[in-house]
């Protein structure tokens, strides 16, 4: 990686003048003028708006609705340092990529009040570079550094909104008057400026409005979790073609196998990969991946590709690394199908949102106390939650532009809500018995088995959008022997 420029390292065997930017200090003047000097025009004309155009235009008339007369600031955030120089690769906020589409750091769209009830959006971004002032290759954010942006004017073409420049926002908002409501955790800069003016509670209502607005998808939305879910059917046969490499390495070649198919049709992927191999596959978020693959032993792997637009898969496979489960295995592996079954048939339109873990946590239930790990009945269990030392958590979740999407939607809306036409959902029950359970006969324990699909929720009734990939036990055997063979 090439070190950013510094002043003490832009140096020149001439002697230095003062310039009126200090970027130029440490350049010579013919190097100077040199660099502002025959450029081509890049300007971008005639751009479509981006696919999703219409449907963040009305998402944005939404938001105007509920908080009429109200100033709404919503950031992209900035980037994080990693160590040092370093940063992560950005990642917008998932309320501005929603509403914007826009995927730039520091970015921000703010809506102005506009008479009794609507607003008037401006997007602000960073403008390209300045070619006059040196900018664009003497700062570590330059264009000659990190690439080409948009212009303001070529934003506006994508994203059909007004754009200014960023760097003026922050004197923007400090001059307003009247109420302001800011997404908070993503720009500290602007938190700052605005605390005089802001209130937790009414920003923390904002961002609970904005989760809601994602509870039902459009045909965009929907359309885009379809493409990352067929990419992550694809990154789980590319990790059970290798599964011979994995056992001589660990479940970072796993891991890695999956991450390139991410990366290579997607953005990235949705989540930490879990890619837990034996006794591991019993830690429900166990993405340290650098243990042993053993023939004999069950894989776990909950993986999820984020498409360009940031919609995440997030599908759980729980496989025989040597093609071929156990008695005891898929004992166990068929328990918890038989749950998935239940789970995904109380999902549709009209019923309670619980349903469906209720339904899973029903069939689990059964066959523990017919297993004789828990005394029964079946209801008292329930009631008690007894289960729970073996089934530990909820079974699904929202899923959309964040992986647990809709988080911090009201109680009412979301987990005591009803569900509708076009929600979707993961359904995804699991058994885990852990290594040192000493309730559990010894063959059970190490044993951890968890099925996950996505889950669309139809006019009657739902569609599994990970169906591609085989569920019951027979299937996933012959699955991998096609595979492998």
């Amino acid at each position: 990686m090439t070190e950013e420029p510094t002043p003490e390292t832009l140096e020149s065997d001439k002697p230095i003048k003062q310039r009126k930017n200090a970027l130029y200090l440490g350049v010579s003047d013919e190097l100077a003028e040199n660099m502002q000097s025959s450029w081509a025009d890049t300007e971008l004309h005639d751009l479509r708006p981006i696919p999703q155009a219409e449907h963040t235009a009305r998402r944005r008339a939404a938001l105007s609705a509920r908080f009429p007369g109200e100033r709404l600031v919503i950031p992209a955030g900035n980037l994080k340092t990693r160590s040092n120089d370093t940063e992560y690769s950005f990642r917008a906020s998932s309320e501005y990529a929603h509403l914007t589409g826009d995927q730039t750091q520091d970015g921000v769209l703010v809506l102005e009040p506009a008479g009794a009830t609507g607003h008037t959006a401006t997007l602000y971004l960073l403008p390209r570079s300045n070619r006059a002032n040196g900018e664009f290759w003497l700062d570590g954010q330059g264009e000659l550094w990190v690439g080409r942006r948009n212009s303001l004017a070529e934003g506006e073409q994508l994203y059909g909104v007004p754009c200014a420049d960023v760097r003026e926002v922050a004197g923007v908002l400090a001059e307003a008057s009247g109420p302001v409501r800011i997404v908070r955790g993503h720009d500290a800069g602007l938190e700052a400026a605005l605390t005089d003016k802001v209130t937790a509670d009414r920003d923390e209502e904002l961002k609970s409005f904005l989760s809601e607005l994602r509870l039902v998808k459009d045909e965009f939305e929907i359309g885009e979790l379809q493409k990352a879910v067929d990419s992550t059917v694809r990154g789980f046969e590319d990790v059970v073609r290798v599964l011979d490499k994995a056992e001589a390495t660990s479940e970072r070649y796993i891991e890695g196998t999956f991450f390139l198919r991410a990366r290579v049709e997607g953005n990235d992927i949705g989540y930490g990969s879990i890619c837990a191999a034996g006794p591991h596959a019993t830690t429900l978020h166990w993405v340290r991946n650098d243990g042993p693959v053993r023939p004999g032993e069950l894989l776990l792997l909950d993986a999820g590709v984020e498409t360009h637009t940031l919609y995440t898969a997030d599908v759980t496979r729980t496989m025989p690394i040597n093609g071929t489960f156990s008695p005891l295995q898929r004992k166990i592996y068929d328990a918890v199908y038989a749950a998935q079954e239940a789970g995904i048939a109380a999902v549709k339109p009209g019923g309670k949102y619980r349903d469906f873990h209720d339904a899973a946590q029903r069939v689990l239930v059964t066959h523990i106390v017919e297993w004789g790990l828990v005394e029964g009945p079946v209801d008292r269990v329930l009631e008690l939650g007894l289960q729970r030392r073996w089934t530990l958590h909820g079974t699904g979740h929202m899923l959309g532009i964040d992986v647990h999407d809709c988080a911090v939607a009201r109680r009412e809306t979301y987990s005591d809500g009803t569900l509708e036409p076009g929600m979707c959902l993961t359904v995804e029950p699991g058994l885990y018995f852990q290594a040192d359970d000493l309730t559990v006969p010894e063959e059970y324990r190490g044993i951890g088995v968890r099925i996950e699909d996505d889950i669309l929720v139809t006019e009657d009734g739902n569609r599994n959008m990970s169906a591609a990939l085989p569920r019951t036990a027979d299937e996933i055997e012959q699955w991998m022997a096609r595979l492998k063979g």
